[in-house]
């Protein structure tokens, strides 16, 4: 359930984008779950329409969410990460940058190793 604490330091929008991208990170929100469409979600939480979009937009660029007019804003799929698997994916990141490596070379390299 998405909340705005009025008494918080952070813009409801900000609030409403990190809530939903914790949803979405830890898999509560699977992939291809429908988001409550704009005006639902304002309503709902009584903020303005556009903040609402505002926080659907940076969640869209981000990679976390798709929005299409039939469809409205649904989770991409893949986009749940398992928490203990995100220190080891930095590290490699850090490892392939240090190595002078290409994003491209890193997802060979990744690709390579996935196949045992």
């Amino acid at each position: 359930m998405i909340t705005v604490d009025p008494q918080s330091a952070l813009p409801p929008g900000e609030q409403i984008r990190a809530q939903i991208e914790a949803l979405v990170r830890s898999g509560e929100l699977a992939a291809d779950a429908r988001l409550p469409s704009v005006r639902q979600l304002a309503s709902d939480l009584r903020v303005a329409a556009g903040t609402v979009a505002r926080a659907y937009k940076e969640l869209e660029q981000a990679g976390l969410v798709r929005t299409g007019r039939a469809a409205g804003t649904r989770v991409n799929p893949g986009q749940a990460l398992a928490a203990s698997a995100l220190p080891e994916a930095d590290a490699f990141v850090a490892a392939a940058r240090r190595a002078g490596l290409s994003l491209q070379e890193a997802q060979w390299t990744l690709a390579s190793r996935w196949k045992g």
